[in-house]
């Protein structure tokens, strides 16, 4: 149900595959209520589906509303249902160095929490490294081995320490 802005800056993570996206924004949750993903309070479970051009439903994807989806795994799942998907998308497979900092951010640009963790950061005149885990496969794995198998973003390494989400008593401990 995000509205069309989000999907956008969500949509740029998968590099070059044109792919039409659905917004349910309006009106409000009409699609999540015949996918059985609308919560009672008016909200949906971040679900993503993918349908391919024949009108079948290739892949479901339904997590906790705080975490965000493996751009890895969905772009495999689209590999297999558009042909010329590999040549498109082979630049988001590059190994990556991870900027050396003392504190650096691992977030995505769509995410809420990563622009409150940066205006955050920004406003204790904090300097920080950004590491876009959308297009940067190899820092999303880290992210997804620190938390456990869910990729949790913001993360933070802060000389070492790892900081899953933005939990600002944690960054207030560690750096102020």
């Amino acid at each position: 149900m995000d509205h069309i802005p989000c999907l956008k800056a969500w949509a740029k993570s998968f590099g070059n595959i044109n792919y039409p996206l659905l917004s349910d924004f309006w009106p409000h949750g009409a699609i999540a209520k015949k996918y059985g993903v609308m919560r009672k309070d008016g909200s949906s479970e971040r679900a993503i589906f993918i349908i391919d051009k024949d009108g079948i439903i290739r892949y479901v994807d339904i997590h906790d509303i705080n975490d965000q989806p493996d751009n890895e795994v969905l772009l495999n799942e689209l590999k297999k249902i558009i042909p010329d998907a590999e040549k498109k998308i082979k630049h988001l497979y590059k190994e990556e160095d991870i900027p050396k900092s003392e504190v650096v951010m691992y977030c995505t640009p769509w995410c809420p929490d990563c622009r409150l963790a940066r205006d955050w950061l920004r406003k204790h005149k904090i300097n920080f490294s950004e590491v876009d885990i959308s297009v940067n496969l190899a820092a999303a794995r880290q992210v997804r081995i620190w938390g456990i198998g869910s990729q949790v973003t913001p993360t933070f390494d802060i000389n070492g320490e790892i900081i899953l989400d933005f939990d600002k008593v944690k960054l207030e401990d560690l750096l102020l």
